[in-house]
């Protein structure tokens, strides 16, 4: 029955229904992959983070480099960019990090926009779908000197159901776009941290 009614719901909305179906299907897709990539550990490995200081400090630098390489995920592409740089002034290094660290973070950041973008898009096809209804709506008014109801209920579904639709995905989709953009701006924030501290231990090698 639950089926029955939303595909009625669905066909009742008209044309503009599809696209709004289709915004709702990218956000869920978008949200669930950004929270799929943001997980800290897919990001920024606790073992990996005890392992490469440890070996910093002893500096090892080969074997921290490996490591970088074997674990390959933001936070050692990072460091890597570093490591490969031991030696040279700080500064150079730390610019280095920088670098590889803004390409990381427009990684983690990816398709975020989207999500806004798609709750903007779900409002406004909401928004034409009611002007198309009302506009269907004054078409058998003009067209007919006694209206019966009934020949409105078309126009009148149609703009009371996408503007429902639209909203109903835009509303999700902005909170899904406030905690994925939560999600990232946190573990860049923790990146950027520990890069940082980081740098101190890439010294210059003494000669």
């Amino acid at each position: 029955m639950l089926a029955d009614s939303m595909l009625a719901f669905f066909i009742k909305g008209g044309i503009f229904m599809y696209p709004i179906l289709l915004c709702s299907v990218v956000s869920l897709a978008i949200f669930f992959e950004k929270l799929r990539v943001l997980q800290p550990r897919r990001v920024i490995p606790p073992g990996f983070l005890v392992e490469f200081e440890h070996m910093l400090r002893a500096e090892k630098v080969a074997p921290a480099l490996e490591l970088c390489r074997q674990t390959d995920v933001p936070i050692s592409r990072i460091l890597a960019g570093g490591i490969k740089n031991y030696g040279k002034r700080r500064e150079v290094i730390k610019e280095l990090i920088e670098e590889v660290g803004r390409r990381e973070a427009a990684y983690l950041e990816k398709y975020v926009e989207t999500l806004a973008t798609i709750a903007n898009v779900a409002t406004l096809l909401g928004l034409l779908g009611t002007i198309s209804g009302m506009i269907k709506i004054f078409g058998v008014i003009a067209r007919q000197e006694l209206v019966n109801p009934s020949m409105l209920a078309g126009g009148i579904s149609e703009a009371l159901y996408t503007t429902g639709a639209g909203l109903g995905v835009a509303i999700p989709t902005l909170i899904f776009y406030r905690i994925v953009t939560g999600k990232a701006d946190a573990i860049i924030l923790e990146m950027e941290e520990y890069c940082l501290r980081m740098v101190e231990l890439i010294k210059e090698q003494r000669t």
